[in-house]
């Protein structure tokens, strides 16, 4: 009964992730067969996992019989996969075995030929070296560990890509931290969960939390990372009965009488060896972004006067680092006056690794001989082909006028020439026996204070419009100024919006915006991507700079307040409206520390 009851679950379940996979639309499936170790010994059990991408077998498949070699299935679990290269995200059926040896000695797997949607796919051979009975190979009975993943041991300097970081354990309970990424050489960007994942190792059933954290190398050489600082508080029930269900959710809490045990995790270091642009064939223009990138722009108005401004609109969409990609100077542009341009990142993925930058410039033509805008160029360097790339789109025509003048208006008979001789007076005039009434002179316009006001009012408006544009010159060339601008913006409505999320107790609510408000603020003072904060900034960067204590550690208990309310979001009215002054009060002392400069 047991038995066709485990294998309703699998078809089951095989049937709701082939569903699945039809409405993400993966296109060519892919399958894949992995040992967790080639080496193990007698009796001691190694995963073996079947990978299935992009489609799911109707029927389990099913191994050959191997002398003194077990073959048993014990789970499946599924993930969503994220491709480093065009930023697509597919299904993965894992499928997971328990291979047992009762006899040393160096045993193969034969590849698997299996139906996926209507055509077949094979695996690839495994080999499995088994030792002797008491030479085991790798570690057994871990309650917990942390398991971090690079897309590839080899990049590229200002390459950005994903590190995967798995979370595995063997009781539930409750992330009390989540994993940090140590690292030298890199700009690390925020955390986000991928789903939850379970495996089953060494005869053990793990159920886990994938991490999704993008990272841009800025630093060549041999660069360590290590996954670390993981807290998490594990629960074990004080009876014998066995779970039934191999999964366990970490983010649940159990009930009384249980023993609770706390975890400080980390990963195996690894290293990744980055490489420096190459020298050869790099183009003058060559910015420095870094990825695979398209182009697009856009030039209005094209029909227009020596000394009238066009605005260039230049769209750069793809997969890489967006924030430090910038425009080259184009040298074709030389009859043109140019004004620094501005820029925008709108993000397409939950990692920031893909999305559209926009930059707009304006540029004045000088001349009326000028019959068309030069052809834009812009260079990067893709890691995946390994070589440069030049985008280049078209001159544009244009319509240069000369400027207008002015033209004095032409005489007419309502503007006539110099007036014809007066007669002449008579040389006696009679003289008036009676004057007659006195006539009455007004002051003369000149001397009425009134009017000398009115005479000014055309300087100083045109004084105020100078001012103005002069600040608004000043603001656009000035990016860090304009930032610090919104942020505190920024700043003043958040704490606005906290205090109302605080009275209506929407805890979850309230901590995502004080993390925020917290990202916002760090970025603008360090000069750095707001995504880019993370608790690790602390010790990286602001200890480093003479930041007091107090604010460090105010800010280290904000940060440790936030991620664990991620997890354990229950908090009363009265604590979030205690909080709020806490948040305000850091957020004034890190707009005193030196910005970047």
């Amino acid at each position: 009964m047991e038995t066709r009851q485990h294998e309703s679950r699998i078809l089951f379940a095989l049937s709701f992730v082939f569903l699945l996979l039809a409405a993400i639309g993966a296109t060519a499936a892919n399958f894949t067969a992995t040992l967790e170790r080639d080496t193990t010994s007698v009796s001691e059990a190694v995963t073996l996992t079947l990978a299935f991408e992009g489609g799911s077998p109707k029927v389990a498949p099913t191994f050959p019989a191997i002398q003194n070699l077990s073959i048993t299935h014990v789970g499946q679990s599924r993930e969503l996969k994220f491709s480093t290269v065009n930023g697509q995200s597919s299904a993965v059926l894992n499928l997971s075995y328990q291979v047992v040896a009762s006899q040393p000695g160096d045993y193969v797997i034969p590849a698997l030929r299996v139906a996926v949607d209507g055509s077949f796919i094979t695996s690839q051979q495994l080999k499995l070296k088994v030792l002797k009975s008491g030479e085991q190979a790798g570690d057994v009975g871990k309650i917990a560990f942390l398991q971090m993943t690079l897309p590839k041991k080899e990049v590229y300097v200002g390459e950005a890509f994903p590190v995967r970081i798995d979370l595995f354990a063997q009781a539930q309970g409750q992330i009390m931290q989540a994993p940090q990424l140590k690292t030298e050489g890199m700009t690390v960007g925020k955390l986000v969960e991928a789903g939850k994942t379970q495996i089953q190792t060494n005869n053990v059933a793990y159920g886990g939390m994938s991490y999704l954290l993008p990272v841009t190398v800025i630093k060549t050489g041999d660069l360590k990372l290590q996954a670390a600082d993981c807290i998490v508080d594990l629960q074990f029930r004080r009876r014998t009965q066995r779970n039934r269900d191999p999964f366990f959710d970490l983010g649940d809490l159990f009930s009384d009488g249980r023993e609770t045990r706390r975890f400080t995790l980390s990963s195996d270091p690894q290293t990744l060896h980055v490489l420096p642009l190459p020298t050869e064939n790099r183009p003058a223009n060559f910015s420095g972004a870094v990825g695979s990138f398209t182009m697009t722009t856009q030039v209005s108005p094209t029909n227009i006067a020596v000394g009238d401004p066009i605005t260039v609109k230049i769209q750069i969409a793809g997969r890489g680092a967006l924030d430090p990609v910038s425009l080259p100077a184009q040298e074709n542009w030389r009859e043109f006056k140019t004004y620094p341009p501005t820029a925008r990142v709108e993000t397409t993925d939950n990692l920031g690794l893909q999305g559209v930058k926009t930059f707009e410039q304006v540029v004045v033509p000088q001349n009326a001989e000028i019959k068309t805008l030069p052809e834009f160029y812009f260079t990067f360097f893709d890691p995946e082909q390994k070589n440069y790339r030049l985008l280049k789109q078209p001159a544009t025509a244009l319509i240069v006028r000369p400027s207008g003048s002015a033209q004095l208006p032409p005489a007419s008979a309502e503007n006539p020439g110099p007036p014809s001789e007066a007669p002449a007076t008579q040389d006696i005039v009679h003289i008036k026996p009676n004057i007659g009434a006195v006539a009455s002179f007004n002051p003369l316009l000149v001397e009425k204070p009134w009017f000398l006001a009115l005479q000014g009012a055309p300087f100083v408006a045109w004084l105020a419009a100078f001012v103005s544009r002069k600040r608004r010159e000043n603001l656009a060339n000035n990016p860090r100024l304009r930032r610090k601008r919104q942020v505190a913006r920024t700043i003043q409505t958040g704490l606005v919006e906290l205090r109302g999320l605080a009275l209506n107790n929407q805890a979850e609510e309230f901590f995502a915006t004080a993390f925020r408000l917290l990202q916002e603020q760090l970025g603008e003072r360090l000069d750095l991507p707001a995504t880019a904060i993370t608790e690790a900034i602390i010790e990286e960067r602001l200890r480093p700079r003479g930041v007091n204590e107090e604010t460090l550690t105010a800010l280290h208990e904000l940060f440790q307040i936030c991620n664990q309310a991620r997890y354990a979001p229950n908090h009363s009215a009265q604590e979030l409206t205690a909080l709020v002054p806490k948040v305000d009060s850091t957020l004034r002392a890190l707009q005193k520390i030196e910005g970047v400069a």
